[in-house]
């Protein structure tokens, strides 16, 4: 059996010990060792320790069975061996664990909300919580009473209990085993559960921030960070916020007032834009109107186009289709492919589906659509083609009507 020395003091950062296995496999070593102050890769929820034996990178560390094997790409060839940790990548992880631990014991407290699942991300820590809502008003109660275990600097301990003395504590969860069940107390705070590596103290947490949260099957997922991601985050921030500023020409505590000022002008902007565009599509539509053609009393519209979108297009067509006894047949030309656009008004009667199953029989063609419009793609080479099949099927059906 492994001795797992982070149990006991996570704060060692060196240790040395005794091989008592060696294996290899799958272009790896596995290597048991007497003792070990390397946290298991997702051994009750936290991430696994990084660091090296001998100096030589330990890949990962897992559980198997009482013993903890690390995994090396190189081998070790003696049968004592050193033992370091990335301390700062340790620590990280603890305040982590700890912060969720603190987190999940003020919603407990405050609005009664257990913790059915946590994850500990390389950016930030997500926990669920069984509360249907949270306000943003809550979430500050919430940061506030977590900030202030943190700066009352409470001791946190950890000790095992059998299960009669377990009935004595006022645990937040209950515990995965009978035996071995490991206790982790925020000084009469909080008591839970717990196997991993935590601090000594609640001041070490720094400060603990919520950054978001969402609704998730049911519960809701509080995203947050704390001790130096803390920092970071509010680094990054602040550098945005100071940026943002210069750029608008505000100060800090203004920038969301202006910004939306900003975005409402943004938005009339646009929308002064979207009806001198429509009014601009509209007097370009009665051009193609008046430079129609007459065949057999139905005016004919018939452009190959290359200076607009097919948005803009198609809202020109809808626009002239209000018209009676009109054909439109457009051509948005492009390098290697281009669009097609036909239309009939709804007295003319022609169902332009058939027609267009007729032409995608001949041409290889992408499209579809309704009895009075039909849209599509093809090569750039076939569009003039296209354009004519269409135009000689409707007057060739508007011929026979009319005898």
């Amino acid at each position: 059996m492994t001795i797992k020395f982070y149990m006991e003091n996570p704060y060692l950062k060196e240790l040395e010990a005794n091989v008592i296995e060696k294996r290899y496999a799958n272009n790896k070593y596995y290597i048991k060792l007497d003792r070990t102050i390397f946290y298991p890769h997702l051994s009750g929820g936290q991430p696994g320790d990084k660091g090296t034996i001998n100096g030589l990178e330990v890949l990962e560390a897992y559980e198997d069975g009482n013993d903890i094997v690390h995994v090396l790409e190189n081998g070790i060839n003696c049968d004592r061996v050193n033992i370091s940790i990335d301390w700062e990548n340790r620590l990280d992880l603890m305040q982590q664990h700890t912060g969720q631990h603190l987190l999940s014991a003020v919603f407990y407290k405050l609005f009664n909300g257990e913790t059915i699942g946590f994850n500990i991300s390389k950016e930030y820590v997500y926990v669920d919580i069984t509360i249907p809502s949270l306000s943003e008003e809550d979430a500050q109660k919430v940061e506030m009473l977590a900030n202030k275990v943190i700066y009352s600097n409470f001791s946190i301990k950890s000790y095992f209990v059998n299960e009669n003395q377990l009935k004595k504590l006022p645990i937040r969860k209950k515990p995965k085993v009978h035996s071995n069940i490991r206790i982790v107390e925020i000084d009469n705070f909080d008591f839970c559960p717990c196997g991993g590596t935590h601090l000594s103290h609640t001041g070490e947490l720094g400060i603990i921030k919520i950054r978001k949260w969402e609704k998730y099957k049911g519960n809701i997922r509080v995203e947050f960070v704390c001790g130096a991601r803390a920092l970071n985050d509010y680094t990054w921030k602040n550098i945005y916020i100071k940026e943002i500023s210069s750029l608008i020409s505000a100060k800090d505590k203004d920038v969301l007032n202006r910004v939306h000022k900003l975005y409402e002008d943004k938005e009339n902007l646009e929308k002064e834009n979207r009806i001198l565009r429509d009014r601009l599509l509209k007097l370009k539509g009665d051009s193609f109107f008046e430079d129609s053609k007459l065949n057999n009393d139905i005016k004919f519209i018939y452009k190959v186009i290359d200076d607009m979108d097919f948005k803009e297009l198609s809202f020109i067509a809808n626009y002239l289709q209000a018209n009676d006894k009109l054909i439109q047949i457009y051509g948005l030309k492009g390098n290697d492919k281009s669009q097609f656009y036909v239309s009939s008004s709804k007295d003319m009667n022609i169902n332009l589906q058939e027609i267009f199953k007729k032409i995608s029989s001949q041409y290889d063609i992408k499209g579809g659509g309704n009895p009075n419009t039909v849209q599509g793609s093809s090569m750039t080479s076939n569009l003039k083609n296209i354009m004519e099949n269409f135009t000689n099927y409707i007057v060739k059906e508007i011929k026979v009507r009319k005898s």
